[in-house]
C-alpha cells in the first residue's frame, strides 16, 4: 500500500484592486516643487493611484480578495486562514486588518492576523502560507497585501511623495499533491541594523501619538533614499542569485521575473546583473507606483489579465522593503481557470 503524498503548497489564484483615482506627475507639479521630467528619470514613475478618504486599507484587501477567491473556485467557506501584510493598517494596531478584511468577505471563527515587513510583506506571506500548508495544518490560505500608504506620506517632502501610492492585490495558496503544481523554494530574511533606513517614527511606543509627535511630522513615512537604494540593489541582485543556484535553475529560462515595483532603476539595475532579457521582467511602476506590500501581487494580476501568465510557467520573485526586510520566491502558477 503506497503512501499518500505530503500536501504542497500551490499558487491557485490572483486578484487586485487599484483605486479610481489617479494621481499624475503632472498633477504633483503643481503641488510641489517638481516636474514630470525629473520623477521619470529618478523613479520611472509616470501615476500612482490613490484611495478615497472613505477607503480604507482592508476595503482595498477585501476587494482584491473576493477577486482571488473567485478565481481560485472555491467557496469562501473553504479559505481556513487569512493573512495579511501591511504597514498602513486600518488601526494602529488593533484589530488587525486581517480580522476586518475577513468580517469583510463573510469569513468568520477562521484564523486572521497581520504581519509587517513592509514591502517585503506578500513574499513574506507565501513563506507563512507555505509552512502553514506542508504542515498539513492549513488547506487553503488567503493572502493579501493591502496599503494606504497616501496616508502616511508627507505631501511636502518631495522625496517620498512622488514615490508611493494605494493599492491591494491578493492570492489563495492551496494544497496540493501534484508536485508539478508546488513552490520551489521561498527566502525570507531581514536585518535590523539598518532599521532607520525607512521608517514611520510614530505612533509607538518610542514615540507615542501627542501633539508633539503630529507637529513634527513623526506620523509620516521617513527614508534614507541614497542608502536604500545602494543596498536594495546590491541585496535583490545576491538574493535573486542564491535562490537561483540553490535550485539550479539559471535565469534565462525563468519566463517572468517579478520584482518589487519601488524604482524602475532597481528594477533595471537587478534585471542587468542577472542577463534578464526585457520580456522577461515584469514592470508595472510607471502607473501604480510604489504600492510596498501590495505591488508584486499587483504586478502578477497585471500580467495575468493581460493573458501572458499560463497555467505552469515559473514566477520569479523578488522584494526588498523597510525593516530591512527582502524575499524572494519560486514558484509556478497554478491557475487552472481563464477570466477576463
Amino acid at each position: 500500500m503506497s503512501r499518500a503524498l505530503p500536501p504542497f503548497a500551490a499558487f491557485r489564484s490572483i486578484g487586485a484592486y487599484a483605486p479610481k483615482k489617479i494621481l499624475s506627475n503632472a498633477d504633483l507639479e503643481k503641488m510641489i516643487d517638481t516636474t514630470d521630467a525629473w520623477i521619470t528619470k529618478r523613479t520611472g514613475i509616470k501615476e500612482r493611484r490613490i484611495a478615497a478618504e472613505d477607503e480604507s486599507t482592508s476595503d482595498m484587501g477585501a476587494k482584491a480578495a473576493t477577486i482571488a477567491i473567485e478565481r481560485a473556485g472555491i467557496a469562501k467557506e473553504e479559505i481556513d486562514l487569512v493573512l495579511c501584510a501591511t504597514v498602513t493598517p486600518d488601526y494602529f494596531n488593533m484589530p488587525s486588518t486581517a480580522c476586518i478584511i475577513s468580517d469583510k468577505l463573510g469569513i468568520h471563527n477562521v484564523q486572521a492576523l497581520d504581519i509587517s515587513a513592509a514591502c517585503s510583506g506578500f513574499v513574506y506571506l507565501l513563506s507563512i502560507a507555505k509552512a502553514f500548508i506542508e504542515s498539513g495544518m492549513k488547506k487553503n490560505v488567503l493572502i493579501i497585501g493591502a496599503e494606504k500608504f497616501s496616508s502616511i506620506v508627507d505631501w511636502t517632502d518631495r522625496g517620498t511623495c512622488i514615490l508611493f501610492g494605494d493599492g491591494a492585490g491578493a492570492a489563495v495558496i492551496s494544497a496540493t499533491t501534484d508536485r508539478e503544481e508546488a513552490f520551489v523554494d521561498v527566502h525570507a530574511s531581514a536585518d535590523g541594523a539598518y532599521a532607520d533606513f525607512l521608517v514611520t517614527p510614530a505612533p509607538g511606543s518610542v514615540n507615542p501619538m501627542s501633539q508633539k509627535t503630529l507637529d513634527a511630522g513623526l506620523n509620516f513615512v521617513q527614508m534614507k533614499g541614497n542608502e536604500t537604494f545602494k543596498l536594495a540593489v546590491k541585496t535583490l541582485t545576491k538574493d535573486v542569485k542564491e535562490i537561483l543556484a540553490q535550485n539550479d535553475i539559471q535565469a534565462k529560462d525563468i519566463p517572468h521575473f517579478i520584482p518589487h515595483q519601488a524604482n524602475y532603476r532597481i528594477i533595471k539595475a537587478v534585471g542587468d546583473a542577472l542577463n534578464m532579457r526585457e520580456d522577461q521582467v515584469v514592470v508595472t511602476v510607471h502607473k501604480y507606483g510604489n504600492t510596498s506590500a501590495a505591488s508584486i501581487p499587483m504586478a502578477i494580476n497585471d500580467l495575468y489579465e493581460s493573458g501572458k501568465l499560463k497555467y505552469g510557467e515559473l514566477m520569479l520573485l523578488d522584494t526588498f522593503g523597510g525593516g530591512l526586510t527582502w524575499a524572494s520566491a519560486l514558484l509556478p502558477f497554478a491557475g487552472k481557470r481563464v477570466y477576463t
